[in-house]
């Protein structure tokens, strides 16, 4: 959907593309309109697509068609693909002469995510990261107190096999404790938890490492969560109803995902829900989420297009963003204020992804990672849903990826 505003002959123009639900598509356009007010001279272009899947195929179609948008929002774990092909213009230089923004006002995990070979390529969005969203009504009908800041696998598993009910007494499961997509980037946290790395470096990765006694216990640690403890739907559930719809329609109890998916949730008017940060084991660690805004090195208009960059991370932009409730502020000062932490809105524990902001660790970030990711999470899948054996799994996450990691190039 192609929203824009006329523009006079004296007027630059910028071509803009975002994803997202309605709340984020109407965030994106209170940005741009303020944007537009404080620089009449420059007119933002907006290309809306809601479905992130169609909005990184239509990303790739554009840029190999070499007529992509000026602008564009990309997470840390697929722009390698486009600098290393000499698609994006580094923002540094740019950044440097900022009288808006530095790179100290932002989280440093952040900042580090879109550096290439040493220079600063996109300015991050946001600083989100996997948390366990729950059903409050469901934990109080159950008398199971809320989950705790320090709770640890057993009380995680525990607390989703209490809340994994058969109410009738059918044989059929009427409720379940927990839903979460069986894929690499949902299991990295809880191998970092367990001790064990998911590739074998963080700087110059050549391949997985899901093999390793530590990594291959974290991946049956998850795939038991479906196959002994059945806390989680079976491949025929999910396939009829994926359980982020379940947990929206108070048929399971806990959901994992990132602040992506607050926006929906606020949606919800049949109970109250909150969020928990991960369970620990041996050590406490996440994965970061993130977004950035990307420069095109196409763009005709570099300096206007970065006009609009800067403002959008600037602590007006931020905010403006932080209100459609989809994002954690990049700009630690814009995450600690009430545009974020806001007491009206739910989840009340909004501050959970702040305190837990200094646990997150990256996803190796190397040009063919989307393909990586996409062939160890089939593997996955198969070993969480009984197809082949946690052994089967972590052998084929490794051997199959190889080729991808010969292919990629690393920052």
């Amino acid at each position: 959907m192609l929203l824009s505003v006329s523009c006079s002959p004296a007027q630059e123009s910028v071509s803009f593309m975002v994803f997202g639900d309605p709340a984020e598509r109407q965030a994106y356009l209170d940005l741009v309109a303020a944007f537009e007010d404080a620089h009449l001279e420059i007119n933002i272009e907006v290309t809306h697509i809601p479905s992130p899947r169609d909005y990184r195929d239509r990303l790739a179609t554009e840029f190999a068609a070499g007529s992509p948008p000026d602008v564009t929002l990309m997470n840390y774990r697929r722009y390698g693909a486009f600098v290393a092909n000499g698609l994006l213009e580094p923002v540094g230089p740019f950044l440097a002469e900022s009288d808006l923004i530095q790179p100290a006002d932002f989280y440093p995990i952040t900042i580090d995510a879109f550096t290439w070979n040493g220079e600063i390529t996109c300015i991050p969005q946001n600083i989100s990261s996997l948390v366990v969203y729950y059903n409050q009504e469901m934990f109080d009908a159950a008398s199971i107190p809320y989950p705790a800041d320090d709770w640890t696998w057993d009380d995680f598993v525990k607390t989703a096999v209490t809340l994994t009910q058969d109410f009738d007494n059918d044989g059929m499961i009427d409720q379940y404790g927990l839903g979460v997509e069986p894929s690499l980037y949902r299991l990295a946290p809880f191998v970092w938890q367990n001790g064990g790395p998911i590739a074998n470096s963080d700087e110059f990765p050549t391949r997985l490492t899901i093999t390793r006694p530590p990594s291959q216990a974290a991946l049956q640690w998850f795939v038991d969560l479906r196959q002994v403890h059945g806390v989680v739907p079976n491949r025929v559930e999910e396939a009829a109803q994926e359980s982020e719809s379940r947990f929206i329609g108070g048929s399971t109890a806990m959901f994992l995902n990132s602040r992506r998916g607050t926006p929906t949730y606020r949606e919800i008017e049949d109970f109250v829900w909150d969020v928990a940060p991960l369970p620990r084991n041996q050590e406490v660690a996440g994965v970061l989420h993130s977004d950035a805004y990307c420069l095109s090195s196409t763009t005709e208009n570099k300096d206007a297009a970065w006009m609009f960059i800067e403002f959008a991370n600037s602590l007006t932009g931020q905010a403006i963003i932080a209100g459609s409730g989809r994002t954690v502020p990049s700009l630690i000062a814009v995450a600690e204020s009430d545009a974020f932490l806001d007491p009206n809105q739910l989840p009340a524990r909004s501050r959970v992804w702040l305190n837990t902001a200094v646990t997150l660790r990256l996803v190796p970030i190397i040009s063919t990672w989307e393909e990586i990711e996409s062939t160890a999470s089939e593997e996955i899948e198969r070993a969480f849903y009984g197809d082949i054996s946690v052994e089967e799994a972590a052998f084929l996450i490794d051997s199959r990826t190889e080729e991808y990691f010969r292919l990629g190039i690393s920052r």
